[in-house]
């Protein structure tokens, strides 16, 4: 198996946190993507991934990108019921964090980061993104100021999901203090045997 990563980008962290926290063997293959290499749209790489991102992971015939998409493959594969379980409310629950981590999680701390480290404002202005943003920080502080995990009793790829674009919120200017169950949950994450720095 090989797994397509960069070292800056949320979304690959993603999966290597799945990889290392279930010690899956597998190739990482990481690409270049700064604006003077642009090794995700060179045509190889795109024959893999058409939409020219990353992350993207190779298994025999199973070629996904995404990395929503990876997770579930992953889990499921690799992880059993405890990372992806198949009972309809405990996975309609895991769903929808994922589902918030691609949708407030993505546009408003994903690209708020994005727009302030590098200049580019996909989803509006900062303001925007950091309003998007405390929609995303509000909705995980509901849940985690009572409960360990965002979907279940454990951690679940609910957690992964969310996990890269809430750690690095202060760097698009969104401060984590008034979520103190956001930040447990943090250190929560970091604690887990196998939880790989980035």
């Amino acid at each position: 198996m090989k797994i397509y990563v960069a070292a800056v980008s949320g979304n690959s962290y993603k999966v290597k946190i799945l990889v290392s926290l279930l010690k899956i063997p597998c190739e990482l293959v990481t690409l270049d993507i700064s604006r003077a290499k642009l090794e995700h749209k060179e045509p190889r790489y795109l024959a893999i991934n058409p939409r020219g991102e990353v992350p993207a992971l190779e298994d025999d015939d199973v070629v996904l990108w995404d990395s929503a998409a990876c997770l579930v493959y992953l889990a499921r594969k690799y992880g059993g019921e405890r990372w992806l379980p198949t009972e309809p409310g405990a996975f309609a629950q895991v769903t929808q964090w994922i589902a918030l981590a691609a949708s407030e999680i993505q546009f408003g701390l994903q690209y708020g980061r994005r727009g302030v480290s590098q200049g580019r404002w996909t989803a509006g202005d900062l303001e925007t993104c950091q309003r998007i943003g405390a929609i995303a920080l509000s909705t995980m502080e509901a849940r985690l100021k009572s409960h360990h995990w965002l979907a279940a009793s454990h951690p679940t790829i609910a957690d992964i999901a969310c996990f890269p674009y809430t750690e690095t919120a202060p760097e698009g200017k969104v401060p984590l203090d008034p979520y103190p169950g956001v930040r447990a949950w943090l250190e929560r994450c970091k604690g887990l045997p196998g939880w790989p720095g980035r």
